[in-house]
């Protein structure tokens, strides 16, 4: 047993320039659960080349976790899912989950986990990304199923450092709120480098649809590896309304509960 995971050990693969996983990873925890991360790195210039390295280097970066007892692995990184496809997809997570006997979760896949869990099958995204990658996951999910009705798009070009991972919180919640007329099941934002929590916890205090990001679905499905009540229905649905991180949230943050 590991001092500071008496529940739960889990390896979190994260993109190289990635400032929001590690924050949001943290906050979704609950007791008794901790994490270790591992950068996937790579060298290219343009975010699709970036992705597929990402992609492919999967095996080589969670080398770097050794022989540490990680009960589950986890993947934080949805675009290169949605530019490898959902065969792919599945392939790869086989044959991880055969080498190392560990369940090794996609944030895609989660994604997809929690909407056919809450019984979505009409969607609506809120997406950081340029044009080209917002059309790629939306056939993304479209291959699990789901109905696209609307995408709200909260992509900056223009940004300091990168166009995803220096966007703050409003920028989700002024594209959560051009999409409030449509609707739909379930919610999704995109991306694992958009700060997202924010926006969750304000929607959730007044409506009923639910929202939901690709960081609170890859954090569920990791905690329900280890505790399979979270895979119910009613526990889900109160975990992405920010049962048991609501608090953490605004003590990371500093703002008042």
């Amino acid at each position: 047993m590991v001092e500071y995971a008496p529940k739960g050990l889990i390896g979190l693969l994260t993109p190289q320039a990635n400032t929001t996983v590690e924050p949001e990873f943290f906050i979704l925890m609950s007791p008794g659960y901790a994490f270790l991360n591992a950068r996937l790195v790579s060298d290219k210039p343009t975010i699709e080349a970036r992705l597929g390295d990402y992609f492919a280097g999967i095996a080589e970066t969670a080398d770097e976790f050794a022989n540490a007892p990680i009960g589950a692995y986890t993947f934080a990184c949805t675009g290169a899912s949605y530019l490898e496809g959902r065969a792919r997809e599945e392939d790869t997570v086989k044959r991880f989950e055969d080498t190392r006997g560990r369940p090794f979760i996609t944030a895609g896949r989660a994604v997809a986990d929690a909407l056919h869990l809450l019984g979505a099958t009409r969607i609506g995204l809120i997406s950081p990304y340029p044009p080209s990658l917002t059309e790629a996951s939306i056939g993304y999910w479209r291959s699990h199923g789901f109905d696209v009705a609307v995408v709200g798009n909260a992509f900056n070009a223009g940004s300091d450092f990168h166009p995803i991972y220096s966007l703050a919180a409003n920028a989700a919640s002024t594209a959560l709120d051009q999409t409030a007329a449509e609707k739909v099941d379930a919610t999704v934002m995109l991306g694992t480098g958009m700060p997202t929590l924010g926006p969750i916890l304000a929607h959730a205090a007044h409506a009923e649809r639910p929202v939901l990001s690709c960081m609170s679905a890859l954090a569920w499905r990791a905690l329900a590896v280890f505790d399979p009540a979270l895979r119910e229905f009613a526990s889900a649905r109160r975990y992405f309304a920010g049962e048991g991180w609501r608090e953490r949230y605004h003590v990371f943050i500093g703002t008042p509960i």
